[in-house]
């Protein structure tokens, strides 16, 4: 049963993580012959000010 946890910073539409999970769900099916039903998808938004890279936080895009 795969398991893909996704951590990004920002948040997501409800539609793109439609979509993101359908590719990363089929893409499980077609190279790793993984059931579709068994494919288990969790997001996690980040908020920008909780997120830092190089040291240095985040900035919210408009």
């Amino acid at each position: 049963m795969p398991y893909v946890n996704i951590r990004i910073a920002g948040s997501l539409t409800r539609e793109q993580k439609t979509k993101i999970a359908e590719e990363i769900t089929d893409t499980l099916e077609r190279v790793a012959q993984k059931p579709k039903p068994y494919t288990y998808i969790s997001f996690d938004e980040i908020p920008h000010e909780n997120w830092a890279i190089g040291g240095n936080l985040l900035v919210k895009k408009e």
